[in-house]
């Protein structure tokens, strides 16, 4: 018995049929983390860039407004329209805007407040229309879900309790005068 365990393991010994697998079986699991991690950030990057530009057009239409001050629903609902990548965009984006003065400059804050979907019923921020010539910030806060979550980028990233993820733009504007 002992006779024919060292006949095949002398065998196994020789032969370097397997070593490719070896080999593969180092290496893929590294190329395969790298191909999901860019895959994620790139669609991170794709949310934020397409969040900037919907505050940066709905701000734009503001600024150069008719006139009419601008409801929290209206604005939302124009920053959804053109951030088009989000599921979901008018349930998972909170915004925030307040008036400000250049003498007495006071921000938004440091603490970012989102939606949050284990919290029913949350009420609007501070959403202040400006006047004629006024300066005003408008942050807006998007959470959406990481496409691999278990995966280390999704991890390292600050959750809330039922795994989404936020992104935060903010814009500053002087209402135009009629």
């Amino acid at each position: 018995m002992i006779r024919l365990i060292r006949k095949g393991a002398r065998a196994f010994r020789r032969d370097e049929s397997g070593s490719s697998a070896v080999e593969f079986v180092i290496v893929f699991p590294v190329f395969l983390a790298l191909m999901v991690m860019s895959i994620e950030l790139s669609m991170i990057t794709l949310r934020h860039v397409m969040l900037e530009r919907g505050l940066d057009l709905a701000v734009r239409d503001v600024r150069l407004g008719t006139g009419t001050a601008p409801t929290h629903d209206a604005i939302k609902d124009r920053i959804c329209e053109e951030t088009i990548v989000v599921k979901d965009c008018t349930e998972n984006l909170r915004l925030e805007m307040v008036p400000t003065d250049l003498r007495n400059f006071v921000t938004l804050g440091g603490e970012v407040q989102c939606t949050d979907r284990e919290e029913e019923g949350e009420p609007v921020l501070k959403f202040t229309p400006g006047q004629q010539n006024q300066l005003m910030f408008l942050r807006a806060c998007l959470k959406y879900d990481p496409l691999f979550p278990t995966w280390h980028l999704a991890r390292t990233l600050k959750s809330d309790g039922s795994g989404q993820v936020a992104i935060v733009s903010m814009s500053a504007f002087v209402q135009e005068p009629l």
